[in-house]
């Protein structure tokens, strides 16, 4: 009799148990859906407007909104270097949804190029800003998820969300942006001042970069994605995806935020 009370109060303490995981389970996922909702409007396409241009405006990469909500922060490299002037060329950033998309123009505040990073800064009427979060304790295997736009707008300006594990906290360079720049004595002085990446197992394409990286239950960033680090150094033999991606530590977007 006892023991079959015993097996009773088992069996009901493991139900219990995976009732438990289960609802857990379902509430984080219910918790994810909502984070990706209040995440999207504040991620932007970064890009440039020429009128007489076809199509007048060019995308080049990702961006999410912050601070005030006229701050934007992207990568370095898709800032181009020069506007055609003469043509009135303007930088800035595109929003909307599919095809329905407007173009608001933007100022290149600063540019750290070590990181790879930069800060737009809009006019106007301020969007939605996501929080930034605390990077230096972020841990390996810790759960992250980034948003933007992988395909750029060939199918129309979708943002698009991926989960992804943090597999690990390494010593990364700047590299040249094209291998080319880079001889023996750059390579050398590169080394003498690394910094440390997050690599992530989730896959991201070139119009990612930018995206921001996130905490799925809270949305506060925690770094921003960086193609130029799996094209450059680590991976420069790879040619299409690879399923790894780095992502520069949001320590750095805040340091960036703090210059004039």
């Amino acid at each position: 009799m006892h023991r079959k009370l015993l097996f009773h109060c088992r069996l009901a303490c493991w139900a219990a148990g995976v009732l438990l995981v289960l609802g857990t389970g379902q509430v984080g996922a219910a918790d994810m859906t909502k984070t990706v909702a209040a995440v999207k409007p504040s991620v932007v396409g970064i890009g440039t407007y020429q009128k007489t241009r076809s199509p007048a405006i060019r995308f080049v990469g990702t961006g999410f909104v912050t601070g005030d909500g006229l701050s934007v922060i992207t990568n370095a490299h898709v800032v181009p270097e020069l506007l055609d002037s003469e043509k009135f060329e303007q930088l800035g950033v595109v929003t909307g949804e599919a095809d329905a998309i407007s173009f608001r123009p933007a100022e290149l505040v600063a540019r750290d190029r070590p990181h790879d990073l930069a800060h737009l800064r809009l006019s106007g009427a301020p969007m939605p800003a996501l929080r930034l979060g605390d990077s230096t304790v972020i841990q390996e295997g810790q759960n992250l998820a980034f948003t933007g736009f992988p395909l750029g707008m060939a199918l129309g300006l979708n943002r698009v969300t991926h989960r992804a594990m943090l597999s690990a906290i390494t010593p990364l360079v700047m590299p040249s942006l094209s291998s080319r720049g880079l001889d023996a004595r750059a390579i050398t002085q590169l080394q003498r001042a690394p910094f440390r990446i997050f690599q992530l197992d989730g896959t991201a394409y070139p119009g990612n970069s930018g995206s921001p990286v996130y905490d799925p239950d809270t949305g506060e960033v925690l770094g921003v994605i960086n193609m130029v680090f799996v094209k450059g150094l680590k991976e420069s033999a790879i040619t299409s995806p690879s399923g790894i991606t780095y992502a520069v530590p949001v320590s750095y977007v805040q340091e960036l935020l703090r210059k004039k």
